[in-house]
């Protein structure tokens, strides 16, 4: 089993030349046009990888400009269309082209959640599967009962909620030297993020009206009935009378710049998120995050250093001037050292290696 250790310490594997198949799901693009965290780190994967040699193969949407070698398993994303609920039936059709090709690669490497195990099961060739979202559901340990290796999950917490598997845990990386980084900024908070209930945009105008600051939100529109519903009956309720900007799903540029002419980010999430993408964007613009304890944030946010973590949204309130005094210029050394790409690739190499029984070297 590849250790978080041998990862943190930018383990190699050494490993040969490969042709690997990168599998996305069909929801967006890679990259994504607008805000989408797996196909995010597909493309930073895909890119990396084939720096280091190896040639890759992207299973992915149509409009997908990342790889050369693109495999489309639908003509456009779904989730720019309206198109969520054809998921599914996409996820099959993404599988099953996998499977016509499969011959054609040394080791497939799939990012579609629990429909990346039919790979793993019927494939003579070697599997890797990282999930990327909740695997904490009740129905979720029957699905990994007797599973195949090569499971990944991208934070400890994540990989906790099953402690019954052998997973490898490989963080999440970005490239975010370009990530711009103001001395001069607003006294506003943002929070980015779906417009959801479990993601907490109606927590962060608590916040923000608690201690009197202005809260600018980027987010999709909602993509469910659910979502909808809770922005007309929680979110917008709440936001009448406070001083809040919706600035709707902004591209990475404008992302980058709320972040970096922010205060603090507000990440009130109260659910196991697996890992917390906005979290090392924010950090990495020198902008603290102010989070609730769960999750795989506390293993990005380094409480009273890059931010405050706290029990409820009292203490976040509470702590929340602790903000004035840290260090954002070491709040954005830290990240960009402990979520770069290269490690991240580092120990998926080292987990390639496991799976192909190749020795893995320093």
């Amino acid at each position: 089993m590849v250790t978080q250790e041998a990862i943190q310490a930018g383990a190699t594997a050494g490993l040969p030349p490969l042709r690997i198949a990168q599998v996305a799901p069909p929801l967006e693009a890679v990259p994504p046009g607008g805000y989408g965290g797996t196909e995010r780190i597909v493309d930073e994967l895909l890119h990396e990888l084939e720096r280091r040699g190896h040639e890759v193969t992207l299973f992915a949407s149509g409009d997908s400009t990342a790889a050369s070698r693109l495999v489309p398993t639908v003509e456009r994303a779904l989730r720019p269309l309206g198109r969520v609920d054809d998921g599914p039936p996409y996820t099959i059709a993404t599988v099953d082209a996998v499977l016509r090709r499969a011959s054609s690669f040394d080791l497939i490497h799939a990012h579609l959640e629990f429909a990346g195990l039919i790979l793993a099961r019927a494939l003579a060739v070697p599997v890797v599967n990282t999930f990327h979202g909740r695997i904490d559901q009740p129905w979720a340990r029957a699905l990994l009962a007797d599973a195949p290796g090569g499971l990944v999950a991208i934070s400890r917490d994540q990989a906790s909620s099953q402690p019954q598997v052998a997973w490898d845990v490989v963080p999440n990386g970005l490239s975010l030297t370009h990530a711009p980084f103001r001395e001069q900024r607003s006294e506003a908070l943002c929070f980015v993020g779906r417009m959801a209930p479990e993601k907490g945009p109606a927590d962060a105008v608590r916040i923000a009206r608690a201690i009197g600051r202005q809260l600018r939100v980027a987010s999709k529109e909602p993509a469910t009935p659910e979502e909808a519903a809770y922005y007309d009956d929680v979110f917008l309720p709440e936001a009448r009378g406070a001083d809040v900007e919706e600035l709707g799903e902004l591209n990475g540029a404008d992302r980058d710049e709320l972040f970096a002419t922010s205060y603090a980010t507000l990440m009130p999430a109260d659910w196991p998120e697996p890992f917390g993408l906005v979290a090392i964007e924010s950090l990495a613009c020198g902008t603290p995050v102010i989070a609730l304890r769960a999750g795989g944030l506390p293993e990005i946010v380094r409480d009273g250093l890059d931010g405050v973590l706290g029990d409820d949204l009292d203490e976040l309130v509470r702590r929340l001037p602790e903000v004035a005094t840290m260090d954002r210029w070491a709040i954005r050394a830290s990240v960009l050292d402990r979520f770069s790409p290269q490690r991240m690739v580092d120990g998926y190499e080292a987990v390639y290696a496991a799976r192909l029984g190749l020795a893995a070297a320093r």
